[in-house]
């Protein structure tokens, strides 16, 4: 390289941004700022560079330097050079959104293991129904899924459906269920998610509607439950063992023998007309079990394969009434032994 071709060099190289790496690893930008050249200089006469023009010249001299290389023996003295900044790739993770709590216990939703498999990279998904429900095999449809990512893994699961483990709301649907659960397994095992997926779980429309209907109904039922207090009311005076001569007093006599206490028959009105002179008694007071209590409780036992002999005997045993007698607060108790029970 003659001086005159080296100056030429060294004034070009000294617009070229440096970026360094390491002690002896740069980046030099081209002119156009388009791409980078990779430029090792650990000394004076140890040095190489990517660039074309670099691989050309060193052939026919040892000592040749391209502006890339010149760039960095400028800069390297004076500190001009700039330090690289590495930047961590975002790693993929599930989002919180996707994540519900039922009875302590953590489960995925089906749309979030799709977003999470779309993060780590999902080529395809396939779907084969294995077995189409029949009158014959009870109903029941099976199906398997194949997922696919972008690096060639391959994952594969099988879900099935039944009128039993399926919430009635989509038990029309057990092919679509099935495969839904299906895929939703597979993409488990892509993800690495261990927990349950939501659609899973055969008995959750029934938790789900517990929980609405204590809320949602209670307010509502108040009305029917007074009424329903004033029939039970009147069948259970005779059963009343203390002093029965005084059960028909406030309904036929309020003030023959009572007369000193007036305010037991005016409190009747309050109490809903139950009769009982005694305020409003603690059976109107506390919410009866709902119907969807009741649907859940039918459902749940049939599941477990609870006679409803049985039933009303856990009922008395448990609470000491019958079912229909059940309290929102005890039948919800009763719900939660049916589902730990085996």
């Amino acid at each position: 390289m003659t001086t005159v071709e080296l100056q030429k060099r060294s004034e070009k190289s000294q617009n070229l941004r440096v970026i360094q790496v390491d002690e002896t690893w740069f980046y030099v930008e081209s002119d156009e700022g388009k791409i980078c050249y990779k430029v090792c200089y650990a000394a004076e006469d140890q040095y190489s560079c990517t660039c074309g023009d670099f691989a050309k010249g060193i052939k026919n001299d040892q000592r040749f330097k391209c502006k890339h290389v010149l760039a960095v023996a400028s800069c390297v003295p004076n500190g001009d050079q700039e330090k690289a900044q590495f930047l961590e790739r975002r790693k993929p993770k599930l989002d919180e959104r996707f994540i519900t709590t039922i009875e302590n216990k953590d489960f995925v939703l089906y749309a979030g293991l799709l977003d999470l498999a779309h993060q780590r990279g999902i080529l395809k998904i396939d779907v084969d129904p294995i077995q189409l429900p029949t009158k014959e095999n009870d109903h029941m449809a099976i199906c398997r899924a194949i997922v696919v990512s972008k690096s060639g893994e391959v994952f594969s699961d099988v879900g099935d459906a039944t009128p039993q483990n399926c919430h009635p709301r989509v038990a029309k649907h057990l092919l679509r269920m099935a495969s839904t659960r299906a895929i939703a397994r597979a993409l488990r095992s892509m993800t690495n998610v261990g927990m349950t997926a939501l659609e899973e779980i055969g008995d959750f429309g029934d938790i789900i509607d517990v929980k609405q209907g204590e809320t949602r109904k209670v307010a509502q039922a108040a009305p029917k439950k007074i009424a329903r207090a004033d029939k039970k009311e009147t069948r259970s005076i005779p059963d009343k063992q203390d002093n029965p001569d005084k059960k028909q007093e406030p309904a036929a006599q309020p003030n023959q023998e009572n007369g000193s206490n007036p305010p037991q028959t005016q409190a009747a009105p309050q109490a809903g007309g139950n009769g009982n002179g005694k305020g409003k008694s603690k059976q109107e007071t506390v919410p009866k079990i709902s119907s969807a209590q009741a649907n859940a409780i039918a459902n749940l036992s049939r599941r477990r394969g609870v006679s409803l002999e049985e039933l009303e005997k856990m009922s008395v045993d448990a609470y000491g009434v019958k079912v229909e007698h059940l309290s929102q607060k005890d039948a919800s108790g009763l719900i939660r032994t049916l589902q730990q029970s085996s």
